[in-house]
C-alpha cells in the first residue's frame, strides 16, 4: 500500500504545471454574468450639457467591466475623466449604486443607449460594439 502511495505521488509530481493552469481560464468562463457584463463595449454620442464648457459631439466611451457589476469608464475627451461605478439594477435599468457620478441604462425601452453624467458633464450615447 505505501508502495502504491509513493509510486502514485511521484507520477502526480511529474505531471506538467500546465495541467494546472489550463484549469483556470474553465473556472473564469464558468462565472455567470453579471451587471458589468451586460453593458461592457464602446459607445458613441454627444456631451448634451457641460456646467464648464460647450456640448461635444462624437465623443466615444468605452465601459470595461473591472469587478462584480463594477465598470470603468473611459472617455476620448478629456472633460470627461476615467471613473470607476458601482452598479445596481432597479426595475428595468442599470443605475450607479452611489457616488457622484450618474450611469442609466434602460434594459427594456432602449438597451443600446447610455445616459451618463461625470462632473458636472452630462453625455447620451449608443452601444457601437
Amino acid at each position: 500500500m505505501l508502495r502504491s502511495l509513493v509510486a502514485a505521488m511521484t507520477i502526480a509530481l511529474s505531471l506538467p504545471a500546465g495541467g494546472v493552469l489550463a484549469e483556470t481560464p474553465k473556472a473564469a468562463a464558468a462565472r455567470k454574468a453579471d451587471l458589468a457584463d451586460r453593458v461592457a463595449g464602446t459607445y458613441k454620442g454627444d456631451v448634451i450639457s457641460d456646467a464648464r464648457g460647450a456640448s461635444k459631439s462624437g465623443v466615444t466611451i468605452t465601459v470595461t467591466r473591472t469587478g462584480p457589476n463594477t465598470v470603468e469608464i473611459k472617455s476620448d475627451y478629456s472633460r470627461l475623466p476615467t471613473v470607476t461605478i458601482a452598479l445596481e439594477k432597479a426595475m428595468d435599468a442599470i443605475l450607479a449604486a452611489s457616488g457622484p457620478s450618474v450611469f442609466l441604462l434602460d434594459t427594456v425601452r432602449s438597451p443600446d443607449r447610455l445616459d451618463l453624467t461625470i462632473e458636472d458633464a452630462s453625455w447620451s450615447g449608443t452601444r457601437v460594439k
